[in-house]
Order: structure tokens, then C-alpha cells, then sequence
């Protein structure tokens, strides 16, 4: 990180901005080429879980390179000025690389299913075989991730 002094290095600051969010953007490769998708997610350190069905752009790749990135970010204010090059945000980001793999287990998807559910609700829900069978989860091992925060 280039500006140590907006770095957030402590864990439970950390958590909770992943908490606190609800949007994870999951950064693939398609043989070169890169490719961000918005997706809901579960934090469950060390892991990342994310949902879909199984059929997809993303699917095709991490079969291909289960290398990603992610990112998370709030804002926080935006902060007018009188000289437009004086413009800025106060935000927190979170910035990541894990490695993906698609999980085919049911209990481990429920696991990861349930991860996702308690980062929207305090409800718990039960998943039929039917909705298993149709849903794709992914599993992405957190190996490192810097967190900021500007203003």
C-alpha cells in the first residue's frame, strides 16, 4: 500500500467492514482478459462464499484459473470543493486474492449457503435437494487482503 498511513491493519476493523457490506465484486481472468462481477456474498475468515447458478461466464473460468480477486469499499461522504481537483471521498476498500473452488458437497454448500443468508438475515432456512442441485457455491480461500481508509 502506497499511503501507510491510511492503511487498517487491525482484524476486527477489518471484519466488520466486510460485515457492514453488501456487495463483494469477485475480479477473474478470462484468459487475460479481466472480468469483475457484483455478486451477494458470505464471510466466514478464511473464507468467501458466493451463489449462482451453475452455468455461467464465471463458472467457465474458474474451471479455467480459480485465481481471484475481490473487492469491497463504502462510502462514506463525498467532499465537495471550490477547485473541482480538490474533489475527494472519505471511504473505507478492501482489496483481496484468494483461490476459488466450486463447491459440490451438499453439506459444504449448505455451510457456504448459510454464510451467505447470515450476511443479509438473522433468519436461518433450510434448502431443499432441489435448490442444492440448481445452485452453484463457491468457496474462495482468503490469501491476503489490505484494507483503507480515506478521510
Amino acid at each position: 500500500m502506497r499511503r501507510n498511513e491510511k492503511q487498517i491493519t487491525d482484524q476486527d476493523q477489518i471484519d466488520s467492514i466486510i460485515k457492514q457490506a453488501k456487495v463483494c465484486r469477485l475480479g477473474l481472468s478470462d484468459n487475460g482478459q479481466p472480468y469483475v462481477v457484483p455478486l451477494h456474498f458470505g464471510y466466514d475468515p478464511p473464507f468467501l462464499y458466493f451463489h449462482g447458478a451453475d452455468k455461467g461466464r464465471k463458472f467457465d473460468i474458474l474451471a479455467v484459473n480459480p485465481r481471484v480477486c475481490f473487492e469491497f469499499d463504502e462510502l462514506i461522504k463525498l467532499n465537495k470543493h471550490a477547485s473541482a481537483c480538490n474533489w475527494g471521498t472519505s471511504y473505507t476498500s478492501i482489496i483481496g486474492e484468494g483461490t476459488a473452488r466450486i463447491l459440490v458437497d451438499s453439506e459444504e454448500k449448505i455451510k457456504g449457503l448459510d454464510c451467505i443468508m447470515s450476511q443479509y438475515s438473522s433468519r436461518t432456512h433450510e434448502f431443499g435437494a432441489q435448490d442444492l442441485a440448481e445452485t452453484a457455491v463457491i468457496e474462495v480461500t482468503i490469501l491476503r487482503m489490505t484494507a483503507k481508509r480515506s478521510g
